[in-house]
C-alpha cells in the first residue's frame, strides 16, 4: 500500500526560505503601525468617554 499524497514530504528546498526571508524582512507594516499607534485630537463632545476609557485601562493620571 501507498502513502497518502499528504504523508509524502518534500525536503525542504531554497525556494521556501526565501519567501519566508521576504515576509521577515518586509517593513510595511511599519508605515502602518505609526498611523494606528498615533495619538488622536480628542474633542470636547467625546471627553467623558476618553476619561472613562482611561480609568478602565487602569491609568488613573
Amino acid at each position: 500500500m501507498t502513502k497518502h499524497l499528504a504523508d509524502h514530504r518534500n525536503a525542504p528546498g531554497a525556494g521556501r526560505l526565501k519567501h519566508f526571508l521576504r515576509i521577515a524582512r518586509d517593513r510595511s507594516d511599519a508605515a502602518w503601525r505609526s498611523v494606528w499607534q498615533r495619538p488622536r485630537e480628542t474633542g470636547p463632545q467625546n471627553q467623558r468617554l476618553v476619561e472613562y476609557v482611561r480609568i478602565e485601562r487602569g491609568r488613573l493620571s
